[in-house]
């Protein structure tokens, strides 16, 4: 299966300049975050399914209800992470620092798209998707170099405003590239 190019990743939220607007659901506390999380999760599992020709249409009460559920099934996670980089803190501030790094890179972007695609508080724990990063390091790492490219430039380019909703909403295109290719099941 061919990989997502890096230009193509580039001019995803562009192919519908509309719907970049919908980053602007940002502004609204809460109700605008849960929509707009829940849009993410609609927008991973179209790059899950090999559709990269532009954003979805936004449909603020469903994706307001998808988000807040995922972020209730995402809470047993986020704790989990917490008491592992607490206890790394205890230990040593440097170890923490190193940890947090390792976990952010290796572990949560696949643990994360997994979560996305099965939607369920079990997905964030299946760690077999790991081994799909371990047969396939070198593209792996070639991902998240692509990734923080991509993340670099839209984040320059949030100067001219258009750069944030473009950030947004790309943010894991390349991890489920990755995970469209190499992670069965």
């Amino acid at each position: 299966m061919e990989s997502l190019s890096f230009e193509k990743a580039f001019k995803y939220p562009f192919n519908r300049l509309k719907g970049m607007l919908n980053a602007l659901w940002l502004l609204l506390p809460i109700f605008g975050w849960f929509a707009l999380f829940g849009y993410t999760v609609r927008i991973v599992n179209e790059f899950l399914e090999g559709k990269f020709e532009q954003l979805p249409l936004f449909h603020f009460m469903d994706d307001m209800k998808l988000g807040f559920m995922m972020f209730l099934k995402a809470i047993p996670f986020a704790i989990v992470y917490m008491v592992i980089i607490s206890v790394m803190e205890f230990v040593s501030a440097d170890l923490s620092q190193i940890v947090s790094f390792l976990l952010s890179c290796f572990v949560i972007p696949l643990l994360g798209v997994n979560f996305m695609k099965k939607q369920t508080i079990e997905s964030y724990f299946e760690f077999k998707v790991l081994d799909a990063m371990k047969e396939n390091l070198g593209d792996y790492i070639i991902m998240i170099l692509k990734t923080y490219a991509l993340t670099i430039i839209f984040a320059i380019m949030i100067i001219v405003l258009i750069g944030l909703p473009a950030l947004m909403f790309t943010g894991s295109i390349f991890v489920a590239d990755f995970y469209r290719r190499y992670v069965k099941g």
